[in-house]
């Protein structure tokens, strides 16, 4: 079976109105009492974006219960790893007087984007000028399917989108759990179990030398998506389920 949780405050969790609720240590003990309660065993993590911070933070803690680590487009935290200046700015962006700092801010968008289904320059006139992009059927599916469980929700349902940003670990310690997330990046150092990185290699976040130096500190293997940007799950599905299920 595949079980695809939400993380409480995204999806269709419920949304903590509370800014300050939302921590990288909060989410990585909730989706730890859900492994525990559900006593799965057996896994394949299957992780991605912050499902590396909080995903694997599983796999670090309760080795026993996972079998098999597939890594796509995602980090830990630790001692010499480089954020490049996209990350920077995507931080930056959410802060006081940031890009998105205004309320209901159109995150719906932001996939459609990085999937290269809109211009960057669609996407910013949409966001700070309120300008509509007409959408094919398929792409307003797609945005519909993003928006729908924040859709006609009063501002604070977006406090997680705001809050999680601010918790990578440039200047934000704590809030971004960055102990545990060097613990669990050297734990998962001597995994002896298998690992797979499956990695979108047009990302300019996570890019593809970090994923291919990554896999070989892990000893994983290393599987290049060719034209797939940072969520890669949202252009190449296909490609990459049959990966992993080879």
């Amino acid at each position: 079976r595949c079980i695809a949780p939400d993380h409480l405050g995204f999806g269709r969790s419920d949304k903590p109105t509370d800014i300050h609720w939302y921590t990288i240590a909060r989410h990585t003990e909730v989706l730890a009492s859900l492994v525990m309660a559900l006593d799965l065993k057996k896994v394949t993590l299957v992780c991605q974006d912050w499902g590396g911070p909080i995903g694997l933070a599983q796999a670090a803690s309760m080795p026993d219960r996972f079998d098999r680590l597939v890594i796509m487009n995602t980090w830990l935290h630790h001692d010499g790893y480089s954020y490049c200046d996209n990350v920077k700015n995507w931080v930056g962006a959410w802060k006081d007087k940031g890009f998105f700092c205004y309320k209901n801010p159109d995150v719906a968008l932001i996939p459609l984007m990085d999937g290269g289904f809109i211009t960057r320059k669609q996407f910013y006139e949409s966001i700070a000028l309120g300008i509509n992009i007409d959408l094919s059927e398929d792409l307003q599916q797609m945005y519909d399917g993003y928006n729908a469980p924040i859709k006609n929700l009063p501002d604070e349902a977006y406090n997680g989108y705001r809050r999680f940003p601010l918790s990578i670990p440039l200047n934000s310690y704590e809030n971004g759990n960055v102990a545990a997330q060097e613990m669990h990046y050297r734990i998962l150092l001597n995994w002896k179990k298998r690992v797979d990185f499956i990695w979108g290699i047009e990302d300019v976040i996570f890019t593809e030398d970090w994923g291919r130096e990554w896999s070989k500190r892990m000893n994983g293997s290393f599987t290049p998506i060719v034209g797939a940007n940072h969520f890669l799950q949202n252009t190449h599905a296909e490609e990459i389920v049959k990966t992993i299920l080879n």
